[in-house]
């Protein structure tokens, strides 16, 4: 997704992106998929359905290969630079259906072992046709409530559902049975890690 034919796709309402280049891989798709990994992060605290596409749907060809343009855009809003422009990709996005695959999650100082994050075993599958329900659900899960995770203030800002765990119908697992309190990453903002993603493309 982040080279070949890319399409200019117009964000109604946006919060940093008036117009978004996306790959018509998915500017001309019919619905697509998002299947992040379950996992904590020092940017977004948890990083799931919603980022997966939020910040991984921005080709690297026109806004970094770390999307370091797209972050350095989104400070503007807050500090972390990746809450309002994730939510401008979303609705960008025909994103119909969410798969989050914690059958190994991770926790800590993620997005990567290697800066910290630890993994933990959960056996899990989250799916919904609604990513915000899917990963309230999976941020509850991870022992996060709602209210804590910025992406879903952004969401509700922007008018998405549910506002409410009590408004999602959850089948399958027990969710309070299979809820574990994972360790907590140091969200910084992004100010304070830029130098590791490098200067914005020209």
């Amino acid at each position: 997704l982040h080279v070949g034919d890319m399409a200019k796709m117009n964000v109604s309402d946006n919060f940093v992106y008036k117009e978004i280049y996306l790959h018509r891989a998915l500017s001309d798709a019919d619905l697509v998929c998002s299947v992040p990994m379950m996992k904590t992060h020092g940017l977004a605290t948890v990083t799931l359905s919603l980022k997966n596409i939020g910040i991984g749907g921005y080709p690297g060809v026109i806004y970094g290969t770390v999307r370091s343009l797209v972050h350095q855009e989104g400070i503007k809003l807050e500090p972390t630079g990746t809450s309002a422009v994730s939510i401008d990709m979303v609705k960008a996005n025909q994103l119909g259906l969410s798969v989050i695959d914690a059958t190994t999650a991770m926790q800590g100082q993620g997005p990567t072992v290697s800066r910290g994050g630890t993994l933990v075993k959960m056996n899990l599958i989250i799916a919904s046709q609604n990513a915000l329900a899917a990963d309230m659900i999976a941020a509850y899960l991870m022992g996060f409530e709602p209210s804590e995770i910025d992406l879903f203030s952004w969401a509700w800002n922007a008018g998405m559902y549910p506002s409410k765990m009590n408004a999602i119908e959850v089948v399958g697992e027990n969710i309070e049975k299979a809820r574990q309190h994972f360790k907590r990453p140091q969200v910084v903002p992004y100010t304070m890690i830029s130098d590791w993603y490098g200067p914005p493309c020209a």
